[in-house]
């Protein structure tokens, strides 16, 4: 294909402006023909609204391809190359997921969670505050801090003797974890007790509407307990 005769269908293809209103106007038409006749000749009414759609389609595609043909496969001035969708798994992938059904009281143990009003635009900390009437042979805090942005761990402290409890920080499914375990063969004393989760986010006022910690233990006895609670405005 020589240059006058590419250059020419690059004209003739620039040219062409489908009327897109006239034709979504005969497939609306088509449609409020096919639901109100009563007995349907010829192809069902669905497949007439369908057949037109089809139409309106080709023929948008084919004008999108005739320009793109007549310039060798480049964009032109006027044109505008669509952006890539993103896929529904890493949109979901960004998004932690809901904060579970909690309990603040169970049996002799209480719950609560606060971002401390120390935090500001660039740092945070989760404060989770347990209180015990009775001593506690096991017990396994997670705090989970959802990840908005820019979210990283710089430490985490608790009242207890250090020494008793095995602690980690990790990403995990959209969230910052932090988890302390209490060693075997120690034991958590009646009292009001503090985990604290510290971190740095992007900048400005950081949601904690995502946050959430539970905490599992069982008492002397064997009795397991469950308690949880979330980090939302209203604390």
């Amino acid at each position: 294909m020589d240059d006058k005769l590419r250059e020419r269908l690059r004209t003739a293809a620039e040219a062409h402006r489908p009327d897109r209103e006239r034709m979504l106007a005969r497939v609306e038409r088509g449609m409020a023909e096919g639901l109100s006749a009563r007995t349907p000749s010829g192809p069902l009414p669905w497949l007439r609204v369908v057949g037109a759609t089809v139409a309106v389609c080709c023929v948008l595609a084919v004008g999108a391809y005739a320009v793109t043909s007549a310039g060798g496969g480049q964009t032109r001035g006027g044109q505008v190359a669509a952006s890539p969708v993103p896929s529904a798994s890493a949109s979901a992938s960004a998004v932690p997921g809901r904060v579970p059904e909690l309990r603040t009281e169970d049996g002799p143990l209480w719950a609560d969670g606060a971002v401390d009003p120390h935090s500001n635009a660039y740092w945070a900390q989760s404060n989770v505050t347990l209180r015990t009437t009775q001593p506690l042979s096991s017990l396994t805090v997670e705090l989970r801090i959802a990840q908005t942005g820019g979210v990283n761990t710089t430490g985490s402290w608790r009242s207890l003797p250090e020494q008793d409890f095995t602690v980690s920080a990790q990403e995990k499914g959209g969230f910052l974890v932090y988890r302390w375990t209490l060693k075997p063969g120690r034991t958590v004393p009646v009292g009001t007790h503090t985990f604290a989760g510290q971190y740095n986010h992007a900048e400005g006022d950081r949601s904690a509407d995502g946050d959430y910690f539970t905490a599992n233990a069982a008492r002397s006895t064997g009795h397991r307990v469950s308690v949880g609670d979330d980090f939302t405005s209203d604390h």
